[in-house]
């Protein structure tokens, strides 16, 4: 049986996801159900299609334009096993992999050895834009974010060296 991924859309070439051209997985599924989300048709867990991982690879493989792929949602990490295998085979291609989630960094890293996938997903992702979105902190000046609590990391740095290394102010 191939591997699964329930998605709510994907879009084949975006470039306010991350930096360049990316594709944007986008997962079906979030229990932050954040007040004023622009995705909220993503948050029910019914919703959405599942999607082969192959196929999004094959689609990826044949855009040479792409520098790399944004896993958004939803909230790719309450599908962390399949999403990590999808962001390492992306990182296998040499493109890099940016992900969105509600959780902040340093829950991720709390669950990362209770919850399965969740490691394995920081460890394949090159930016994260972590945190919930907070209707009140809302700015439209800020790049790659929706709210002002969102940081965007550079999570090889911040696990080499144990401490949150921003990778845009």
């Amino acid at each position: 049986m191939k591997k699964m991924i329930k998605v709510s859309g994907i879009v084949n070439e975006s470039i306010v996801d991350g930096p360049g051209i990316r594709m944007v997985v986008f997962a079906q599924g979030c229990k932050h159900n954040c007040q004023g989300c622009h995705n909220q048709h993503t948050h029910s867990f019914d919703g959405g299609e599942y999607v082969e991982i192959d196929k999004i690879l094959s689609d990826i493989k044949n855009n040479f334009l792409l520098d790399g792929v944004t896993l958004s949602g939803g909230d790719p990490f309450e599908q962390a096993e399949s999403f990590a295998e999808l962001a390492a085979e992306v990182k296998k291609m040499g493109k890099n992999v940016v992900t969105y989630t509600g959780y902040t960094f340093e829950q991720l890293i709390k669950y990362s050895s209770e919850r399965k996938g969740f490691k394995e997903l920081l460890d394949n992702t090159d930016l994260l834009i972590d945190g919930p979105f907070i209707k009140e902190q809302k700015s439209l000046q800020l790049k790659f974010r929706g709210s002002k609590n969102q940081r965007i990391i550079d999570v090889p740095k911040s696990i080499k060296y144990k401490k949150i290394a921003l990778a845009i102010e």
